[in-house]
């Protein structure tokens, strides 16, 4: 099963908790064991797993990336412009795999699927491929 969710962005970096959207979409699905691929085809976003009990991790990651990948660098070439969005998100990487056990994502106690958004606002879109088995 491949599923399609938009959403959108409201600020050029962002961390947005996608892990309910995730979570309901193998109970509507009825996968009881498997896995999920959680996908972000865009070369200036990411997907990634992050703690999510304090929202203090997502403003420090996003802190330091922009620390690491200045928005202007007088060596960047881009035309664009956006040469520090791709740097994150080839950081953050493009997709995430996660085991489903019993229904359930099968991740940590302070766990959550993330979707960065690198170049906002925007439009986006992730997918989702669940496999079961």
């Amino acid at each position: 099963m491949l599923i399609t969710r938009n959403l959108r962005t409201s600020r050029r970096d962002e961390m947005i908790d996608i892990t309910r959207e995730v979570a309901s979409i193998i109970a509507k699905e009825n996968v009881r064991e498997g896995i999920a691929v959680v996908y972000c085809p865009h070369t200036t976003g990411g997907i990634t797993i992050q703690e999510n009990a304090d929202p203090d991790v997502k403003h420090d990651v996003l802190m330091r990336l922009d620390e690491v990948y200045p928005w202007e660098h007088p060596k960047y070439r881009h035309a664009e412009g956006n040469t520090a969005s791709h740097l994150k998100a080839i950081t953050t990487g493009s997709s995430q795999t996660i085991i489903i056990q019993d229904g359930k994502l099968l991740l940590g106690r302070w766990q959550g699927i993330y979707f960065c958004e690198f170049d906002g606002p925007r439009t986006r879109e992730y997918v989702v491929k669940l496999v079961k088995g």
